[in-house]
């Protein structure tokens, strides 16, 4: 209670935090239960059908659902594997570069993208690679044939995957430098002393310091291996890349949405969520046992 006493102000100071990821966090983990209703709206929570698993059978069974599954898991792994690729190599080279200006010129053109959201860089990216875009442009002026990449199920999945690696490897960039900072100075001048030259400072300082880091965003971007990016793909596609291009997300945004299944579209986001949840919880013990990061 004395301690109490002394933290007391800090306590009240939660409250309206608190009160907030109750009312918008927790509180809407109520309507979960349309998964296992044939929900209407006019009949709400307490009068809707109950029909147990039947929405889980309903949504295994339709022809998309696995077509589905296979895009986000697909799409993810690419996006985790270049999150971490792309951001290391641009880190290392940067950390090369002796001239400060041009160093800081570069990271700030790189993270520049970080900062704009979805709506603008899909608008962006839809112009640049649209029928009569500068990149199809260029194709024409060498003699090639034009390619409708927005509209091509081969090539879309790629640009989705290019521009989301394009927007977050600033950022990715950033922290794989501060991780080579923080590495001692005076094993580069031990090893430059032994006669190793930046490459043998690179592969055997900087990237074994770079190590825990590497492990630690590798691990905790497998929590989010079901998130293939529903803005950036809301934005950017169309019926007709469906097939290459449609996630559990937006999957699950139709369905509801536009269909008004809304038991079978709660059935599929409570399916991810519950996935998604043993994903972050071995993530998080993972963490812990090979980097000692823990949150509590």
């Amino acid at each position: 209670m004395r301690t109490f006493r002394k933290e007391y102000p800090l306590h009240i100071m939660l409250i309206p935090g608190v009160i907030l990821t109750l009312i918008y966090s927790y509180g809407p983990m109520a309507g979960l239960v349309m998964a296992f209703q044939n929900f209407e709206p006019l009949s709400g929570f307490f009068k809707s059908e109950w029909v147990g698993w039947g929405n889980f059978t309903y949504v295994f069974h339709l022809p998309d659902f696995k077509q589905v599954f296979w895009n986000t898991i697909l799409i993810s792994i690419f996006k985790i594997a270049l999150f971490l690729l792309v951001p290391l190599i641009l880190a290392l080279l940067l950390n090369e570069v002796t001239k400060r200006w041009f160093s800081r010129l570069v990271q700030s053109t790189i993270f520049l993208p970080f900062f704009l959201s979805w709506t603008v860089l899909g608008g962006i990216v839809i112009e640049i690679f649209s029928l009569n875009g500068p990149v199809n442009s260029l194709l024409s002026f060498l003699g090639l044939k034009e390619i409708m990449f927005m509209l091509d199920n081969g090539w879309f999945r790629g640009i989705i995957i290019g521009s989301d690696v394009w927007k977050s490897m600033g950022y990715n960039m950033i922290v794989m430098l501060a991780a080579i900072t923080g590495i001692n100075g005076t094993l580069y001048e031990a090893a430059e002393v032994d006669g190793a030259g930046r490459w043998k400072q690179m592969l055997h300082i900087t990237l074994p310091g770079m190590l825990p880091m590497l492990i630690l965003l590798g691990v905790l971007s497998l929590g989010n291996i079901l998130n293939a990016g529903f803005e950036q793909i809301l934005i950017m596609y169309n019926p007709t890349v469906y097939e290459g291009a449609d996630i559990i997300d937006t999957f699950v945004y139709r369905l509801g949405l536009f269909s008004q299944q809304f038991g079978p579209a709660a059935a599929v986001g409570l399916f991810k969520s519950v996935i998604s949840l043993g994903l972050v919880s071995i993530a998080y013990y993972a963490a812990y046992k090979y980097n000692n990061y823990r949150i509590f």
